[in-house]
């Protein structure tokens, strides 16, 4: 079940620059499917630790706070498709399988823990629904409390039903969001504190945000300054930017990320300065659009395309600024870019990291 690894002698020798690389994948449950790498944030040179078999495409992961508990979705379109719960030893680099729950919506793309670890909430895609997760004080999953969407356009290839795709809470973790690219809509719900220190959801108010029909919303992040939101439309292919307040999210531009309108957008991300944003491409021109952020108002300007291997789906960028990491699925590599920090372009360093389908990415310490 578990790969060749890293001996304790080489993992003790911990570096400052360097951090753990956790890559999700699409692959067969007899086949590794995540992968671990130590990462160094100085060179950009990555080293295997060990990989992982035993779960289907599990295709979005997500640690807890403390970095010692991995969660990740099984993207199956079964009814019956699960969350995998593991235990991660930071020293030894050590990874248990610890517990695993039917999320009752098929289709699991994206999986989201709260800073307290109290819950665990996926976007069932093909489900049409959110799923939460009460979790143990070991982080085991309880019973989920499962949330089902109506809508869409009948006879649309796309949108013809609500299609789950991202899950994330407001920077204060008051509010959780809930991106339906079936439905052109973010649901909202308050996140209350519940009996015994659990964590509930209840309907926001407004219950939902509305975008331009067609927009297909798919990933959103927030500026580190908690003031603006970035959402990427993986149909309309371009990014929404979005200011809050009050647990509201306000659109104040639209801006083209995708100039040849495939509609696979996927991916979006700000430096840790806040200064420069980056989405993905999928389909045609596949790459990374580049956006210098306005740091009063959050409005973006382009500032330049980085072509990339077959079909980038999640990337990462370092803690420090100084790498993007990008997962390219069919070229079955993850392309290392240096940034330049005065004008937000990438450089390939050609230290790809040769891994099967990947498509989610994730730091932890060391």
């Amino acid at each position: 079940m578990v790969g060749m690894f890293l001996s304790m002698s080489t993992l003790c020798g911990q570096k400052e620059s360097e951090l753990y690389l956790f890559v999700g994948t699409y692959a067969k449950e007899s086949e590794a499917g995540i992968y671990l790498y130590r990462f160094n944030t100085e060179t950009g040179s990555a080293t295997f630790v060990r990989d992982i078999s035993g779960i289907g495409n599990p295709s979005y992961l997500a640690l807890d706070k403390d970095e010692t508990l991995l969660y990740s979705v099984s993207e199956t379109g079964e009814s019956e498709a699960k969350v995998y719960a593991y235990s991660f030893d930071r020293k030894t680099a050590d990874i248990r399988l610890s517990d695993k729950k039917e999320t009752g919506g098929s289709g699991p793309c994206f999986i989201w823990v709260d800073g307290k670890r109290k819950l665990a909430v996926t976007a069932n895609y093909t489900g049409g629904s959110v799923s939460a997760f009460p979790l143990s004080a070991a982080g085991k999953l309880g019973a989920p409390s499962v949330y089902t969407f109506e809508g869409g356009i009948p006879g649309s290839a796309r949108q013809d039903a609500p299609h789950l795709h991202c899950i994330y809470a407001s920077p204060d973790e008051k509010y959780l969001y809930a991106n339906d690219l079936g439905t052109d809509r973010i649901y909202k719900y308050d996140l209350l504190p519940g009996e015994s220190g659990a964590i509930t959801l209840k309907a926001g108010q407004p219950a939902f945000f509305s975008l331009p029909a067609g927009e297909g919303p798919r990933h959103t992040t927030f500026h580190p300054n908690g003031k603006f939101a970035y959402l990427i439309g993986e149909l309309s292919g371009r990014v929404t930017v979005l200011e809050y307040a009050g647990g509201n999210l306000t659109p104040v531009q639209h801006i083209e990320a995708d100039s040849l309108h495939a509609a696979g957008s996927a991916d979006i991300h700000v430096t840790p300065d806040g200064r420069f944003l980056y989405a993905s491409n999928r389909l045609k021109g596949d790459g990374l659009a580049i956006f210098s952020i306005d740091q009063e108002s959050g409005r973006l300007t382009k500032a330049g395309y980085q072509p990339t291997g077959k079909h980038p789906r999640n990337f990462i960028i370092t803690p420090n600024g100084k790498f993007l990491l990008c997962a390219c699925r069919d070229t079955n590599v993850i392309q290392v870019f240096a940034i330049d920090r005065q004008s937000g372009l990438l450089t390939d360093l050609q230290k790809d990291i040769k891994v099967s389908r990947p498509v989610c990415l994730k730091f932890a310490g060391l």
